[in-house]
C-alpha cells in the first residue's frame, strides 16, 4: 500500500538540497538517508535520500543524483510516497493510518447510525473525519478524543460523543439575554 510521507518544497542552497513538508507522524522511519521513494509524478521518481537535517524547524533532504539548485526547483511540488505494509501498525496505539480509518461506519455512544468515513481531512489544526450520512450528505466531525471516544478496527467502527448541533441542527441554544429579561419581569 502507498502512503503520501511528504511534499517537495523550494530548494535550498545551491548544492541540491530541498525543503520538505511533513505529511507522516513517522519521518524518521519514511524519510531516513537510504529510504526509496516513488513519486507523483511518476516520471520525477523514483527517489533515494541521500541525507537529511532539520533547519529552522523544517525538513531538508537531498536526492541521490541532484547536486544543484535547478534539480532540486525541478522536484518542487512533488509527493514523496512510501510503500507500507497494510498490515503494519503505528508505533502509537493511540494512532492510524488514514487507510484503517476509511469506510469505519460512525456510531453515537448510544448507537445511532451516524454514516461512514469517506475521507480524512488533515488540517493544520486538527485532523477531520468526512462522513457520509445514510441520505447522502456529509457531516464533519474533529477527530478530537472529547469527540470520537472509540476506534475499534476489529467491529470496524468509530465511536462518537457529539456535542449538540454537531451532527443534527437541533443545537442547544442558551440566551443569557432571556434569561435576564425573565428575572426582571418578576
Amino acid at each position: 500500500m502507498q502512503l503520501v510521507v511528504g511534499r517537495i518544497g523550494r530548494a535550498h542552497g545551491i548544492k541540491g538540497e530541498v525543503t520538505v513538508e511533513v505529511r507522516t507522524d513517522e519521518p524518521e522511519l519514511r524519510l531516513g538517508p537510504g529510504a526509496v521513494l516513488a513519486t507523483d509524478p511518476a516520471s520525477t521518481g523514483p527517489l533515494t535520500i541521500e541525507s537529511g537535517r532539520v533547519h529552522s524547524g523544517r525538513l531538508m533532504l537531498r536526492f541521490a543524483g541532484v547536486r544543484d539548485r535547478t534539480g532540486a526547483e525541478a522536484l518542487r511540488n512533488t509527493l514523496l510516497i512510501a510503500e507500507v505494509d497494510p498490515e503494519e501498525l503505528p508505533e502509537d496505539e493511540d494512532e492510524y493510518y488514514d487507510h484503517q480509518l476509511m469506510d469505519l461506519d460512525v456510531v453515537t455512544t448510544d448507537g445511532t447510525e451516524v454514516g461512514r468515513i469517506t475521507e480524512i481531512s488533515h488540517l493544520p489544526s486538527q485532523d477531520l473525519f468526512i462522513v457520509e450520512r445514510p441520505d447522502g450528505s456529509e457531516v464533519m466531525i474533529p477527530f478530537v478524543e472529547e469527540i470520537v471516544t472509540e476506534i475499534d478496527l476489529e467491529e470496524q467502527k468509530a465511536v462518537i460523543d457529539p456535542p449538540p448541533g454537531l451532527i443534527d441542527d437541533r443545537a442547544e441554544i442558551v440566551s443569557s439575554r432571556e434569561d435576564s429579561a425573565e428575572e426582571g419581569s418578576a
